[in-house]
């Protein structure tokens, strides 16, 4: 008889609300729906970007440079570092952090049991209008991050890295069960026909695909300052499938359970990664498509 691995259940779960608010009011309503998701079973639990304020990058102004605090000693990752320890929850912190002279958009991995596992610093910085991030934060320095957490390896990716295939297959490299993107993301000020929800949910699907494991997406609600975060969280399996999504203008959490131990088999029969060609792929690592002259 064929032995098999045991089951490794994991529920994981998005959470989606508005958070144009101060800072006490949006880390209040963030822990709450994370006290919801733990009831609700999750085990890991996922919160949007920047989620301690309204999302400053929409224009440049270096009066929002004093939002920033280090990781050291910062507050809010230690109240949750305190609410995952009392829930045995694992939840990543995306935060404003400050690093002596130098300010990145970044993720605290915070364990079941409080335990604060590394640090993660948002590799790709977009710049356009309404959302001008390269006049706050410098482009990560800590290469892409996977944490074995109580409940399973954890890849996180911050919103506009979710665009990059390059960024989800590193992480599936190093170990990544299920892939976490926190974003903030919405309507583009510079063209009010443009509708960015489909591809954005579609980048994302594939990425569950080309490397067979779930993927979770949590974005933001509400209109501030005219711009508008159109929501549409969800959570897609190995296959791309959306199995729990938010609407547009929905505040709440969903969550979706897997079998960590069957998607290891799904990934091995799939062949993705058995039948990969790391030697061709050089071009992957030039900037123009241009290969060094041998």
């Amino acid at each position: 008889m064929i032995e098999s691995l045991p089951p490794r259940p994991l529920t994981v779960a998005a959470i989606q609300c508005p958070l144009g608010d101060d800072r006490a009011t949006n880390v209040a309503r963030v822990e709450a729906h994370v006290r919801e998701a733990a009831a609700r079973g999750a085990q890991i639990i996922l919160p949007p970007e920047l989620f301690e304020g309204p999302y400053f990058c929409r224009h440049e102004d270096d009066a929002f440079v004093d939002w920033a605090r280090p990781l050291e000693g910062n507050p809010t990752i230690a109240r949750f570092q305190a609410l995952a320890r009392s829930l045995g929850v694992v939840v990543p912190v995306s935060f404003f952090e400050r690093a002596g002279h130098a300010h990145y958009n970044s993720v605290a991995m915070i364990d079941a049991d409080g335990a604060l596992l590394g640090l993660y610093r948002k590799s790709h910085i977009p710049d356009g209008p309404g959302y001008e991030e390269k006049f706050y934060f410098r482009p990560g320095d800590t290469g892409f991050k996977v944490w074995a957490t109580k409940h399973g390896a954890v890849g996180v990716g911050i919103c506009w890295d979710q665009w990059y295939p390059e960024c989800a297959r590193a992480m599936a490299l190093l170990g990544a069960e299920v892939l976490l993107y926190p974003t903030a993301i919405g309507s583009e000020p510079h063209d009010a026909e443009l509708d960015t929800k489909d591809p954005w949910q579609r980048v994302m699907q594939g990425h569950a695909v080309a490397n067979v494991m779930p993927v979770v997406a949590a974005n933001r609600i509400g209109t501030e300052e005219g711009q508008r975060f159109y929501g549409s969280s969800f959570v897609a399996n190995h296959r791309g499938d959306k199995v729990a999504e938010l609407g547009r203008d929905d505040e709440g959490v969903i969550t979706a359970s897997f079998d960590l131990a069957a998607l290891h088999r799904h990934r091995a029969a799939w062949g993705f990664f058995r039948d990969r060609r790391p030697e061709l792929y050089g071009v992957l690592g030039t900037a123009d498509g241009r290969l060094p002259v041998r």
